[in-house]
């Protein structure tokens, strides 16, 4: 099975480096000087589970190569529309197109793109960076994909996938309902990431204020309440386990939105938190929560853009 990663980054960098670890076909889509730096040094990944600096085939704009069997997109929501044109070159009659962002709202510009038999659904739980010196640094233990037909079910192809992950330390369960883990997955980013910005710290700093972890759980209901509305109703171990990592006290963890805000760059806000607002709204659904993230992230996005 021939795999197209497109980019380098944390998230693509770490999943298709444990492949290629395993010694899978894999090669990755980057610009020149990353493929130069990859080429000549490999990649490296620094994990809990394990360091390993491997080599690696590299693919660049003008050489494409492919038909893969499978192209494993990790882009931003923002980018998303130069990365559907980079990996064109590379998607075949039978490409299988596996993409790892957050929220939903990509599955249909991928469809329109490629056709909708042609794209997975896929999650991606992983804390990882990338490194002022190109190397991947993956914060903690978490190492998954799932994935699974749009329409549900194990497929031949879904099952192969799960297997070329099978001998590394990724976890990689094809799905036979993986819409319901993108939408428990979608739910517990917005109510993340849109409080992590909205009140600017870690999920430990909300905690340690008197109101701080009541609010995690309201806006966490809202994107709970959408979902039910939306027919994809959080189980509930998604439900504990979500509520528990949100409010825990000391925690560190922040989402990758936060960071960009703080940094003054780009978000992922439309596509995540606006969208889930927008499916509120469809479901006559009630988020205030949500709206005040929203409206603190578009302040920042309109500033980006000159727009104020």
């Amino acid at each position: 099975m021939r795999f197209l990663v497109l980019g380098a980054g944390a998230v693509g960098g770490y999943f298709g480096g444990r492949l290629a670890q395993a010694g899978r076909d894999v090669t990755f889509l980057v610009r020149g000087p990353r493929g130069n730096a990859l080429t000549e040094h490999g990649l490296t990944v620094e994990s809990p589970l394990g360091d390993f600096t491997v080599p690696v085939q590299v693919a660049t704009a003008d050489r494409v190569g492919g038909p893969y069997d499978v192209v494993i997109l990790t882009s931003k929501h923002y980018g998303l529309d130069d990365a559907i044109e980079a990996i064109r070159p590379g998607v075949g009659p039978s490409t299988a197109v596996l993409p790892l962002l957050n929220g939903l709202v990509h599955l249909d510009k991928l469809a329109a793109a490629f056709g909708r038999a042609k794209i997975l659904g896929g999650v991606a739980y992983v804390g990882a960076s990338l490194q002022p010196n190109g190397s991947i640094k993956h914060h903690n233990r978490l190492s998954g994909i799932t994935h699974g037909e749009l329409d549900g079910g194990v497929s031949e192809r879904t099952h192969a996938i799960e297997q070329q992950f099978a001998s590394t330390p990724v976890s990689a369960p094809a799905s036979d309902d993986v819409m319901l883990e993108m939408w428990e997955k979608f739910v517990m980013i917005t109510a993340m990431a849109g409080m992590n910005c909205l009140l600017r710290g870690t999920i430990g700093e909300i905690a340690a204020t008197t109101d701080g972890a009541r609010l995690v759980v309201d806006a966490l209901g809202e994107c709970q309440a959408v979902a039910e509305a939306a027919g994809f109703s959080p189980r509930p171990q998604s439900r504990e386990r979500v509520q528990t990592m949100l409010t825990e006290r000391g925690s560190v963890n922040s989402a990758s939105m936060r960071h960009d805000l703080e940094h003054g760059n780009r978000t992922e806000a439309e596509a995540i938190i606006g969208d889930m607002i927008r499916r509120a709204e469809s479901l006559d659904v009630k988020a205030p929560l949500l709206r005040a993230a929203y409206t603190a992230l578009q302040i920042h996005e309109n500033r980006l853009a000159g727009r104020t």
